[in-house]
């Protein structure tokens, strides 16, 4: 099943550094943090009848594989890259869960290996920001629509236009001086088309076209939330917090987090939502699901 976009640049890019990845959320602590307050409420139990099935699409290096394992569920692991997912094939062995995970390799765009599966829930944590056409990323989201079970729970990560503003000035500050590529980001939300690829290339979403997104392929909304509200680029000095004093910061920002004036400043945005009970496949293109 062809996507629109040739992402083989964004498999290279994961390929030729896969240490880059993994350590990532260890950089981004309040994400993974916030990130896993939203599963906690809305996961469904680990004790489920099915085992607790999840579908994990950009599972990269494995760092939810292993919380996920850990808590019981049964994990099937996609990832882009044979590279990231020999890094999480190794975390889940050293824990000893490997028996817990099953991993695949392949594009989010085709989730034809997954035919006939049904998950309980689904989390979808970076191949959204990575595809440029609108009409990919409803490819994925129509498919994840088509193999979750009546009432489960989908997890997607998002890229805030506006909210990477911090880190680009923190950065990258010369980025400025490039005004086509301002322009571009500003009003189309990714790198003008002209330009050549490597290195990371992305959709960066405004807040507003989230929920019709993924709405317009069956699920209902339950949350849009910030994960990164009242940080911006200052990863630091949330990461070194410690104790009782983390954890009231960390509910805090929890509390805040779909705060409308807080959802855009974040850099990494997780949307929530849920396929409706007796909903089977796409009432306007279920031959299509895959």
């Amino acid at each position: 099943m062809p996507g629109v976009d040739d992402i083989s640049d964004i498999k290279d890019l994961y390929e030729a550094k896969p240490e880059q990845e993994d350590d990532r959320l260890v950089r981004h602590q309040l994400e993974y943090e916030l990130t896993w307050r939203y599963l906690d409420a809305y996961l469904p139990p680990a004790c489920l009848p099915a085992g607790g099935h999840i579908l994990e699409v950009g599972a990269a290096s494995g760092r939810y594989t292993l919380e996920l394992a850990q808590r019981g569920y049964t994990v099937t692991a996609f990832d882009l890259s044979a590279a990231l997912t020999a890094l999480s094939q190794a975390r889940l062995a050293e824990a000893g869960l490997s028996d817990r995970v099953t991993y695949l390799v392949g594009d989010a765009r085709d989730l034809g290996a997954l035919h006939g599966q049904a998950f309980d829930a689904a989390l979808v944590m970076g191949p959204l920001y990575h595809l440029i056409h609108e009409s990919d990323r409803r490819l994925v989201l129509r498919q994840i629509f088509g193999v979750l079970r009546p009432g489960g729970m989908v997890f997607t990560a998002s890229i805030s236009r506006f909210g990477i503003l911090g880190d680009l000035m923190k950065k990258v500050p010369d980025w400025i001086e490039d005004q086509a590529e301002v322009r571009s980001i500003v009003e189309c939300g990714y790198d003008p088309d002209h330009w050549p690829r490597g290195g990371f290339r992305g959709y960066f979403a405004t807040v507003d076209e989230i929920a019709p997104l993924h709405e317009a392929d069956g699920f209902e909304t339950v949350r849009v939330a910030g994960v990164e509200p009242g940080i911006s680029s200052d990863d630091e000095s949330y990461n070194v917090l410690e104790g009782d004093r983390r954890r009231a910061w960390l509910d805090l920002l929890y509390e805040v987090s779909t705060q409308p004036s807080m959802v855009g400043a974040s850099r990494h945005l997780l949307y929530i939502g849920r396929k409706p009970a007796g909903r089977q496949h796409h009432d306007r293109d279920p031959e299509h699901v895959f």
